[in-house]
């Protein structure tokens, strides 16, 4: 299942998995957001409503595509944030594992507080 994300001038694709979080976000699909920056890190608010999954994580790769259940928003780590240890992404608290970032996560470096963030399906994806 592939996603895409338009940040600013910045745009991604996402492969996801199929677990219950990533299934909430495709049904969600298309959405409109704006970025939040923390570290390297970009998170941002999506209408989804979920719980933490068995196998959510707070040290995750750079380039996973992360839900963050106490916020209520996606996350896309590429690198170190305030709290990590060394060069580990490091998020704020456990969040689900959605899928992983295709490419160069690193492009996130652009996205500033504020963008505007399109997210919504992308060639190939089937919501079914």
């Amino acid at each position: 299942m592939r996603i895409r994300f338009r940040i600013g001038k910045v745009e991604v694709f996402g492969e996801l998995k199929g677990t219950p979080t990533a299934k909430k976000v495709l049904e969600a699909l298309p959405f409109d957001s704006k970025a939040q920056t923390w570290g390297e890190e970009v998170y941002f608010p999506a209408p989804v409503r979920v719980n933490l999954e068995a196998d959510a994580k707070q040290v995750v790769d750079p380039g996973t595509v992360c839900f963050w259940t106490e916020g209520n928003c996606l996350a896309l780590p590429f690198g170190p944030t305030p709290i990590s240890k060394g060069t580990e992404c490091r998020l704020v608290d456990k969040c689900n594992i959605l899928g992983k970032l295709e490419g160069d996560p690193t492009i996130l470096c652009r996205v500033r507080d504020g963008d505007v963030i399109r997210v919504e399906a992308a060639g190939g994806l089937n919501k079914t």
